[in-house]
């Protein structure tokens, strides 16, 4: 791993925001859960306007952009992102500064919500996850730090080997990955049964490759190519 010159309070603050709201989720009785997460997810066919909601006429939905980025569905679902986030976001945020790893952080969350939107523009089922805004973090990474190297554990039949692959490649094979099952299920139109929003996760990597270039501070005394 590469070591950060700086302590990532932006990237702890995230995951102890994930951590509480998955804690709140747990503690409401399974009956109100599903209407908590429709009112708090990001819902594309309000988002849209393709429904009419009472929320639509002061907010348009807006509010749940961000609310919708600290909400999950699952143990898995939660841990999962939230490591991603861990190995990744720590050295993001020591490149851009802590200002704006916020601003990028939240920009990449809301392309990855506009992005599924768009893709299903009339869907009523309610977006969560901090996923497609870690996806933007793993674009930023990948720009930033191709050369470096990830330890990954790679199943090899009845046994997992960890073994460390460089960034370029496991990033760009789980961008190409997203990208094959975005357009699956837009060749299938199959996108209205739930599951994995991966055109979210396209759009928030993407937003991620772009928008670092902006962002990042024009020079840096040292780079790290471990």
């Amino acid at each position: 791993m590469i070591p950060s010159r700086t302590t990532p309070y932006i990237t702890f603050t995230i995951i102890s925001l994930n951590a509480l709201a998955w804690l709140y989720e747990l503690s409401l009785p399974r009956e109100l859960l599903p209407a908590f997460l429709q009112a708090n997810g990001v819902v594309p066919a309000i988002l849209s306007g393709s429904t009419l909601s009472p929320s639509m006429f002061l907010f348009g939905g807006a509010p749940t952009l961000v609310s919708s980025m600290i909400l999950h569905g699952s143990w898995s679902h939660v841990i999962g992102t939230m490591w991603y986030l861990w190995i990744f976001g720590d050295n993001v945020e020591d490149r851009l500064g802590h200002g704006r790893f916020v601003a990028f952080y939240l920009l990449c969350g809301v392309a990855a919500a506009v992005g599924q939107t768009a893709m299903d523009p009339a869907s009523q089922l309610p977006m969560i996850g901090a996923s497609g805004a870690i996806a933007g973090v793993m674009g930023a990474y990948f720009v930033l730090y191709p050369r470096s190297r990830v330890l990954t554990l790679i199943p090899l039949i009845i046994f997992w080997e960890i073994v460390e692959l460089p960034a370029i490649f496991l990033l760009g094979f789980w961008f190409v990955m997203q990208l094959f099952s975005a357009g699956a299920i837009a060749v299938t139109a199959n996108s209205a049964g739930g599951g994995v929003a991966f055109m979210a996760h396209v759009a928030g990597f993407v937003t991620g490759v772009v928008t670092v270039f902006a962002l990042r501070p024009r020079q840096r005394p040292e780079q790290y190519w471990a």
